[in-house]
């Protein structure tokens, strides 16, 4: 008997639907706005979430219909993510892809969805609702934080005083 969490001891194909879902460590970050150059490929994030995020959870208000609102949001799959570009090198989903193992502050290994937030790991605090800026000043809130979120890791949670 296999006693690794099934995220160290399952591909994500193998994964049921609820290990799948609990792998979202509630972030964020998938759910901002992004440019793509047309020229080079390459993917700006920018800190304009999508209409359905709610800022202080960082979670979708309207996930199991959100392609009735937002008909372009990306259903990650476990054939797409390693495909996708976008996702902040702290996803669970790329970590696990990759055969990396989740950060400390991860809800299913700290056991708190706080925990997300309080490592600043997720876009709490740092976005706009997309219904409040016009597309054609998107570029304007060009961010590179979501992709460079990881190099402000650690490896193990801060000591407690």
């Amino acid at each position: 008997m296999d006693d690794r969490p099934f995220w160290k001891s399952k591909m994500l194909t193998e994964m049921s639907t609820p290990e799948w879902e609990s792998l979202c460590d509630g972030c964020g970050l998938c759910c901002l706005n992004k440019l793509e150059d047309w020229d080079s490929g390459d993917v700006y994030f920018t800190s304009v979430r999508c209409k359905l995020m709610d800022s202080e959870s960082c979670q979708c208000t309207s996930y199991p219909n959100r392609w009735d609102f937002v008909p372009e949001c990306v259903q990650l799959t476990p054939e797409k993510v390693p495909d996708l570009p976008w996702l902040p090198p702290t996803c669970a989903y790329r970590l696990v892809d990759e055969g990396r193992d989740l950060y400390w502050w991860h809800p299913l290994v700290s056991g708190d969805p706080e925990t997300v937030h309080i490592a600043g790991a997720s876009a709490r605090g740092r976005t706009v609702s997309e219904e409040e800026v016009s597309v054609d000043d998107f570029e304007d809130y060009v961010v590179d934080w979501p992709l460079t979120v990881e190099d402000d890791m650690e490896t193990a949670p801060p000591a407690k005083p």
